[in-house]
């Protein structure tokens, strides 16, 4: 994408489809000339083309192809206090597309030109209206998928992670000045900065940026559906499960144990969340090439699942249950978040107890289906809340900065704690200066902005 900022850009920027209200948005130097070409304002004429300060105004836009004036308001910001740092104005109409389209087709007559992906926001971030990191967060917002994932994303957008960089940033900056200073008198013997400020310094910055490490490692992109994954022995009502949770017969189901032999997906609906629901292979010893290769898909099912859901027929004997219990422990240790379901419930008589920590359900006559289902949204939205804000996006971006900055700082510290000379604690300081500037968008190459621009929408 080729940055042209003098030119004047104009773009739907509401959502496809009928509405009460359709938005044009229109950027530039020439935004107030164009929009004078089509509005008209009910209460003063000429009169906003004199403000200074941001206002509303209602009026009516004339359109060419239209016999008669279409009912409006213009938003005009006349200074670089709008969101792109230009002159800016949107024209609010009635949310009809020909109405849009013929409006949006005169603007670009009068000498606009459609914007690109993501040109609005990237012109904000090149006028320093918001860092690199807030940018991202305004995809995320688009993007989000559900309550929480739209949270964090305003969160970023607030800046919410920016202030704490740009803090830490700052604090290094400072520090970096202290141990300089000391260098050029270190004939004199004169410490500007303690041996133990400095390591409780560099302390607090390295669990910061390790906190965002660790969090980058865990997050995937802005809009990723989470993942359940029905696990369990054969035979354990896995894929009649499955077909029952989405609705749909993509699973076959079998008496006979191992019929499932790939991993089968379909995507369902969990209140407000949308999430990708995954049958495997039962677990077994691998009895052919087949089968083995089966149970690799389960593993890696299983390392990139969200949730797991342990499968456990009511029916086991005692002997089937321990192994049943042993092969659960065994997912526990692997890290991946683990809810227990007691299936086929309708295959024993009602008065046998079940395990106060299991889910009944019987996919055969649905009992337990609903409560199974709140189960699921709930173990999705604690898992999902446990993550701290730093969207998937930004952790693609950020994660090898971050992880660069977490090596230097370790360095620094290492060598504060050793006394092995503040020049070398400096060197450190200096390259993980760089590499928050990257994060932060302080510096960036026109490809990299081209790669985080063209995923967004037009009109944003």
């Amino acid at each position: 994408m080729s940055i042209e900022l003098e030119d004047t850009i104009t773009a739907i920027a509401s959502p496809p489809g009928p509405a009460e209200r359709g938005i044009i948005r229109i950027s530039g130097p020439e935004a107030m000339l164009i929009v004078s070409r089509m509005f008209a304002s009910e209460e003063s004429g000429n009169q906003w083309q004199l403000s200074r300060l941001p206002r509303r105004w209602p009026g009516k836009v004339n359109i060419s192809v239209f016999c008669r004036p279409v009912p409006a308001a213009l938003l005009f910001w006349p200074t670089r206090r709008s969101y792109t740092g230009q002159m800016m104005a949107e024209l609010h109409l009635p949310g009809s597309e020909p109405i849009l389209e013929a409006v949006l087709e005169d603007v670009c007559r009068y000498g606009a030109r459609m914007a690109r992906r993501g040109e609005f926001t990237m012109r904000a971030f090149l006028a320093g209206r918001m860092d690199l990191l807030q940018a991202e967060a305004v995809h995320g917002v688009i993007e989000a998928t559900d309550h929480d994932e739209l949270q964090r994303a305003l969160g970023q957008l607030g800046g919410g992670i920016t202030g704490r960089l740009r803090t830490l940033r700052e604090d290094l900056i400072s520090l970096l000045g202290d141990l300089e200073a000391g260098l050029d008198f270190v004939d004199e013997d004169i410490e500007f900065v303690s041996r133990e400020e400095i390591c409780r310094r560099l302390t607090q910055a390295r669990n910061l940026i390790q906190g965002l490490v660790e969090d980058s490692s865990a997050r995937l992109p802005a809009g990723h559906r989470r993942r359940i994954v029905l696990a369990g022995l054969p035979n354990a009502g896995k894929s009649t499960l499955f077909n029952a949770l989405t609705g749909a017969r993509n699973a076959i189901v079998s008496p006979i144990a191992g019929t499932t032999r790939d991993y089968v997906s379909a995507i369902m609906s969990l209140g407000h969340l949308s999430v990708e629901l995954i049958d495997t292979a039962g677990w077994e010893e691998t009895a052919d090439v087949i089968m083995h290769q089966a149970q690799e898909f389960r593993q890696e099912q299983v390392e990139a699942a969200d949730l797991v859901v342990w499968c456990r027929a009511a029916d086991l004997t005692a002997e089937q249950r321990q192994n049943d219990e042993d092969l659960r422990q065994r997912m526990t240790r692997s890290d991946a978040d683990v809810l227990t379901v007691r299936t086929r419930c309708d295959l024993v008589p009602a008065e046998v107890p079940a395990d106060a920590r299991e889910c009944v359900v019987s996919a055969a006559n649905g009992m337990g289906l609903e409560e199974l289902r709140n189960q699921l949204a709930a173990a999705l939205g604690s898992a999902n809340r446990a993550r701290t804000e730093l969207l998937g996006t930004s952790a693609v971006r950020c994660r090898e900065s971050l992880t660069r900055s977490l090596a230097c700082l370790e360095h620094a510290l290492e060598a504060a704690s050793r006394a092995l000379g503040d020049e070398l604690i400096s060197m450190e300081l200096r390259q993980t200066l760089r590499e928050l500037q990257v994060v932060l968008g302080e510096v960036y190459t026109d490809d990299l902005l081209d790669h985080i621009f063209s995923h967004f929408c037009i009109g944003k």
